[in-house]
């Protein structure tokens, strides 16, 4: 009697891990940003980290009980949306957007498309493009020691008039304006490499990410050809950081396959390279990593690795 086995390709992924685990351990790693941006900006910035998780949470919950859903908030997913959406705010944005935003990220991202591991985009990210788009005004105003004023980011984008400074230091550090958890590198730092650690995210897309990026700058800036100090600024400002390491690498909506993260990875760099060199908008991040998660059906369909134990037919003699 002969056996039929299903042979697969990997990864066979065993693990003792939960959502609950892996989103606390994100909530833990966002938690120096956070911490940061609170100091950077005092209480506006607590009130908008309060108030985006506590909507999130709400609006999920809210929703899952009135379609008779299992009601799934435990799991932290909400709150790591709520935290992410909090971080990628100017602290002085009104809270009544941000609720809005928190909103649009839970029901028309997540939840009307099947809920947790079925969204199609990152919903934070989907969030901050619809503030985005709908308040343009308010989301890229920045306000810094009761000043506003333009972010580095905007001092350093080619033919900008944009009047301010744009110091090296100041950036990794992050004493300067901009949204809530972006502005210090050292402390997103800290938190990806405690992702790492614990081996929630693979160093393949934040890394090739980031590669990519810096050569790109390093060849191709406009003005700034072979200028690696640029090249570091333009690392250290925006939300380069905070995407790589902690949007880009969502499990739902980035390749699952080693050579599809590099691939990704490369893809991401080359959109936030000429986004941010060449876009009407200073930053680009946003933009490269949705764009990029519409392309990850694509992307697993040609790096998926070969099946180990598949022999092709034997076509029968006539």
């Amino acid at each position: 009697m002969s056996e039929v086995f299903n042979v697969s390709t990997n990864p066979h992924v065993r693990s003792s891990a939960s959502t609950q685990t892996i989103m606390r351990d994100v909530l833990i790693a966002l938690a120096p940003a956070g911490i940061f941006g609170i100091y950077n900006f005092g209480l506006d910035a607590l009130i908008r980290i309060v108030v985006g998780i506590a909507a999130c949470v709400a609006v999920e919950a809210l929703y899952q009980y009135l379609m008779h859903k299992k009601v799934t908030v435990l799991d932290l997913s909400a709150a790591v949306t709520g935290l992410l959406i909090a971080l990628n705010i100017p602290p002085t944005l009104n809270v009544g957007y941000e609720i809005l935003g928190c909103a649009f990220a839970i029901i028309i991202v997540k939840q009307l498309f099947g809920g947790l591991g079925q969204n199609f985009m990152n919903p934070a990210l989907a969030a901050r493009c619809f503030l985005l788009i709908a308040f343009t005004g308010p989301m890229t105003t920045f306000v810094y020691d009761g000043i506003a004023g333009a972010t580095p980011l905007a001092v350093l984008k080619p033919g900008s008039e944009a009047e301010g400074t744009a110091e090296l230091l100041d950036m990794f550090i992050g004493t300067h304006g901009g949204v809530i958890g972006e502005t210090s590198v050292i402390c997103l730092l800290l938190g990806a490499a405690y992702l790492l650690v614990r081996k929630v995210i693979s160093w393949r897309i934040p890394v090739t990410y980031v590669a990519t990026f810096a050569v790109l700058i390093f060849l191709l800036a406009p003005e700034h050809q072979f200028d690696a100090v640029y090249m570091l600024k333009e690392i250290c400002v925006g939300g380069l950081i905070l995407g790589a390491f902690f949007m880009a690498t969502d499990y739902v909506t980035s390749p699952i396959t080693p050579a599809g993260k590099i691939v990704f990875g490369v893809i991401l760099g080359i959109l936030t390279f000429i986004f941010r060199m060449y876009g009407g908008s200073a930053e680009g991040v946003s933009y490269a990593i949705i764009f990029s998660n519409l392309l990850v059906p694509l992307i697993e369909r040609v790096t998926v690795p070969k099946s180990f134990g598949k022999q092709k037919p034997v076509k029968e003699a006539k």
